[in-house]
This record gives C-alpha cells, sequence and structure tokens, in this order.
C-alpha cells in the first residue's frame, strides 16, 4: 500500500460546504440565513437562555439550597486504605496521592474509620474521626494532626 492508494472509509468523511460562493454551489446569496432579520445580521442572534422577552424558565424558577464559601472540603481516606504502607512508614497527603488512594489534594486530609489497619503507621493529617484515631493508635502507630 502506497500513501496515494489511502482514502477513508466510504461514508466517512463529508465533503466541505462552502457557503456563499455564488449560485452555482447551492448555497449562494444569502448563504442560508433567508432575507435580512436578526439572524441574517454579523453578530445577530439572541443569547442561550432568551424566550424573546418572554420571563425567561431561569428567573422563573426558584433559588435553591445555600453555598458555604467558607466550607473546607477534605480528601478523605479509610483506615483500611492505608494497609497499603509498609510497617513503620510516615503517611502524607501526598504519598497518598502518588499511591493513587486519592486523586486530589483539596484542603487537607481526613481520615475516617471504616475497616482494620494492621500496620504501625505515623499518620499525619488536618482532620481525624474519632474511631479513626483509636485504631491506628491501637495498631501502635501515631495520628499527627497537621
Amino acid at each position: 500500500m502506497k500513501l496515494h492508494e489511502l482514502s477513508p472509509a466510504a461514508g466517512s468523511a463529508k465533503a466541505a460546504w462552502r457557503k456563499g460562493r455564488g449560485i452555482g454551489s447551492g448555497n449562494g446569496k444569502t448563504a442560508g440565513k433567508g432575507h435580512k432579520g436578526q439572524n441574517a445580521r454579523s453578530g445577530g442572534g439572541v443569547r442561550p437562555g432568551f424566550e424573546g422577552g418572554q420571563l425567561p424558565l431561569y428567573r422563573k424558577l426558584p433559588k435553591r439550597g445555600f453555598n458555604n464559601k467558607f466550607a473546607k472540603e477534605y480528601a478523605t481516606v479509610n483506615v483500611s486504605a492505608l494497609n497499603k504502607f509498609d510497617n513503620g512508614e510516615t503517611v502524607t497527603l501526598d504519598s497518598l496521592v502518588k499511591l493513587g488512594i486519592v486523586r486530589k489534594e483539596y484542603d487537607g486530609l481526613k481520615v475516617l474509620g471504616n475497616g482494620e489497619l494492621k500496620k504501625k503507621l505515623t499518620v499525619e493529617a488536618k482532620v481525624f474521626s474519632a474511631t479513626a484515631k483509636e485504631k491506628i493508635e491501637a495498631a501502635g502507630g501515631k495520628a499527627e494532626v497537621k
């Protein structure tokens, strides 16, 4: 097979349709925009959500809920996920991201107490749940608030 023998699969490539290139092109003169009017003008048309002056749907619907802009969002991890580390290791948010246990750092690390911990680890996090702290210390490790 040579380069000049290559061609796309039948029906996969659509021919270019050049607008406003003469009557013979089948799409000349007004180039599919009709005669005059708002949509025929350059920059014409209405913004998304505009309903011709009628009160738009997004203004009719009630506002819902509350968004606390001061809220902290923590990257959470359960105690059971910490078993991937070796005995005596220090677990930080960076090490969890490197291993792929946590995807994003957010505003810090929160350790939750679901599951069992079988390794002696030093865990550095911003927040610990009470059960997580108990389980880490019961395994002989340390829970350090950073």
